[in-house]
């Protein structure tokens, strides 16, 4: 019985065309030099990636946030493995949520958002990153800017002659607005009987030994770098 002969193997198919590279095509070249390239970067920052502490590598900075609006509070970290992040106003942690939005932006940048700007998020925001070698901090301010603004204003007054009249209005505003008071139209010039204060959040008119000339319309107005606001109140003494 005489042996079989060897099957022949099937020529290999021709590849679809446009499917061939010509490695001598300098297009082809440039490409393939930009591929070790990368490779080598991605290699070599992998291979810096070292167990350690986190450290910042760019520190946080202070922002201003206006009435109404966002700010966001931005941080370079180096940290592997991955940390754990942690964000604090004043002390006080913040929970991650509508108001306030983690970010990770990469690898090594994060930051937080505070939506809904409003006077109360005035303070000192902290960034603790922690992981099993240590861990690190940094902080800064957001500075609220609020247009003035009178949130309830005096009321209008019945007097007595020689009795003591007051006017208060509520006000508020960052940087902290003007305050001027005026009688039928005209500054009021204070003296030791009829003087205003000014305190962080009211303003007061006091009127002392009130007379029938003392009666009239009375308007408290505010006014800082974002805006003005003003109020209306009448006085009569009989």
């Amino acid at each position: 019985m005489s042996k079989a002969a060897p099957a022949k193997k099937p020529a290999a198919a021709a590849p679809p065309p446009g499917c061939t590279l010509d490695i001598n095509d300098p297009q082809v070249q440039r490409a393939a030099i930009r591929i070790q390239a990368s490779y080598r970067g991605h290699r070599s920052r992998k291979e810096l990636r070292e167990k350690g502490p986190p450290r910042v590598l760019e520190p946080l900075k202070d922002v201003v946030l206006i009435e109404g609006s966002a700010a966001k509070l931005t941080c370079r970290i180096s940290a592997f493995p991955d940390p754990f992040i942690r964000w604090s106003k004043d002390g006080k942690e913040l929970r991650d949520g509508p108001k306030y939005r983690y970010v990770f932006e990469d690898p090594d940048v994060v930051a937080l958002v505070v939506r809904d700007g409003e006077l109360a998020d005035l303070g000192q925001y902290s960034i603790n990153v922690t992981n099993p070698f240590g861990q690190c901090s940094d902080s800064a301010r957001i500075l609220v800017e609020v247009p003035a603004k009178i949130q309830k204003g005096p009321d209008n007054t019945k007097a007595r002659k020689g009795t003591t009249v007051t006017l208060t209005a509520e006000i508020m505003g960052e940087p902290a607005p003007d305050v001027g008071w005026t009688k039928d139209g005209e500054d009021i010039e204070e003296d030791d009987r009829v003087f205003f204060e000014i305190g962080s959040t009211t303003t007061t008119l006091t009127i002392r030994r009130a007379t029938p000339e003392d009666s009239g319309k009375y308007e408290v107005y505010v006014e800082n770098s974002l805006g003005m606001d003003q109020s209306f109140a009448r006085v009569d003494v009989a």
